[in-house]
């Protein structure tokens, strides 16, 4: 089976690469159109600031090539946020596999950005198999997917939102998987045995 993370100006793929290895699954960086259609699984990381991220991708048309995938994608944090319709972040047109928009926390209360862990609830989906209520993944964002149909984990924070998302082959979570300890490689292994 071949499982491919995307390379782009934006992505945090050492980690996801390291996370990956620690479970058995050796990944193949690419950038090349080709071999990313021809993937089994595809990897769809990101850190840093939606804009500039989207950017790069339309540098190397990898939004098209994204958005024609039929096998199983996974967005990780920014690739979670590039795969929904718009971000307030810079104002920036995404993907749009997912029609929700991404919003900015708002709040004198709680501090901006969330950074550290936090737990996982209502989960749903073959992605979280075997993962208890309440689980703790590692956070890093100011800006988050709000409440909505595809949601297959709910995080509070500000308020309660959207931390995972699955529409048709395409998954996102807002949390860094490849940074979340055993829960985060449990979710990385259930993406790489989903069919």
């Amino acid at each position: 089976m071949k499982t491919v993370i995307i390379k782009y100006n934006a992505g945090n793929i050492q980690s996801v690469l390291y996370a990956l290895e620690r479970i058995g699954v050796h990944a193949v960086v690419t950038a090349d159109h080709e071999e990313i259609m021809a993937a089994d699984k595809v990897i769809f990381p990101g850190v840093g600031e939606a804009n500039s991220a989207m950017n790069s991708l339309k540098e190397n048309n990898l939004d098209q090539i994204i958005r024609s995938l039929k096998q199983p994608v996974l967005g990780i944090c920014v690739g979670m946020q590039l795969l929904c319709k718009y971000s307030e972040e810079n104002d920036t047109d995404c993907i749009g596999i997912f029609e929700e928009p991404v919003k900015k926390f708002e709040s004198d209360v709680f501090k901006i950005p969330q950074i550290g862990w936090n737990t996982l609830h209502d989960l749903k989906s073959p992605l979280m198999s075997g993962l208890a209520e309440d689980s703790y993944c590692y956070f890093v964002h100011s800006y988050y997917v709000p409440m909505n149909k595809h949601a297959i984990a709910t995080t509070d924070y500000v308020q309660p939102y959207a931390s995972a998302i699955h529409k048709d082959n395409f998954y996102g979570v807002q949390f860094h998987a490849e940074k979340s300890a055993a829960v985060g490689e449990q979710i990385l292994k259930n993406f790489i045995e989903i069919i």
